[in-house]
């Protein structure tokens, strides 16, 4: 299960950072089914698969955090094989059970701020965007949601999807180009977080022409996902992804650049919600 996750999270198969971290920390319970002569051989085990997940996608604050809050919890804790198995099952509860519910406020949070009769534009793939707009929807809200495509990988696509199963929910798609176009008719911009570490916010791709669109429109932009993805410490690595994405028969003397991230100075976001509250 190990081994899939991995392969699953460099493939971006999970597109969610919330559920990639959730679907890593879920995969060490493999070890549980491992025999160790030792705590320490355990121990080993352990820090060695929590890092290779954590390197599977060194963008991922969230996927950060959780295999270090696991590492840190069990490492050095246990006097026993079976006692550290017993609390890497409890931990593993409990990290998982902490995303989902700082997603899950932050979303309550975010839907707060969402009114009836907005008209909103979304970019990428966010589950806690997502459950913001079906939180403020359920309470009465209607609204209009633009989708930006969100290229090469078209995850608008998903996303709009999922808004048209929504009551009170109308939804547009547009290919990214048109944003300006979309940005006239809209409230405000509803973003996820990828990460946010030294005054940095960064975002899928399209993230940057997107805030700066909204800035000279006067359209304010709120970014919203988990206190834990605002960290200081975590050193941000783009992901470049393979070429055939954008074209997908080469050309001679034509290189592609296929980045994942946008970095956009945090000072240009509006309004940044998380678990923890609202900064503006």
């Amino acid at each position: 299960m190990i081994d899939e996750t991995v392969a699953e999270i460099r493939a971006m198969r999970t597109h969610s950072t919330s559920a990639v971290a959730v679907k890593a920390t879920r995969s060490l319970a493999d070890l549980l089914d491992r025999e160790y002569v030792a705590v320490d051989e355990f121990e080993r085990d352990l820090e060695h698969n929590a890092g290779v997940l954590r390197r599977s996608n060194p963008s991922h604050a969230a996927l950060h955090n959780a295999m270090r809050d696991v590492e840190r919890s069990i490492v050095g804790e246990a006097t026993s094989v079976e006692g550290a198995k017993q609390l890497l099952e409890d931990v593993i509860a409990r990290v998982v059970d902490d995303i989902e519910t700082a997603k899950g406020e932050a979303a309550a949070n975010a839907a707060e701020h969402i009114e009836d009769g907005d008209t909103l534009l979304v970019h990428d793939y966010s589950t806690t965007v997502l459950e913001a707009i079906e939180n403020a929807a359920r309470d009465g809200a209607h609204l209009t949601v633009y989708v930006t495509e969100a290229r090469p990988r078209t995850l608008g696509r998903k996303t709009a999807r999922v808004l048209a199963g929504m009551s009170r929910v109308e939804t547009r798609m547009v290919v990214d180009s048109a944003m300006g176009y979309a940005l006239r008719d809209c409230d405000r911009v509803l973003l996820g977080i990828t990460c946010i570490t030294g005054g940095t916010y960064y975002n899928r791709i399209g993230t940057f022409p997107l805030v700066v669109t909204a800035r000279e429109l006067g359209v304010p932009v709120t970014a919203v996902g988990s206190g834990a993805k605002t960290i200081e410490e975590f050193r941000f690595e783009n992901e470049f992804r393979d070429a055939v994405e954008v074209m997908r028969e080469p050309v001679e003397d034509v290189e592609i650049e296929n980045p994942s991230y946008d970095a956009t100075p945090i000072g240009m976001i509006d309004t940044v919600i998380t678990d923890d509250g609202v900064r503006n």
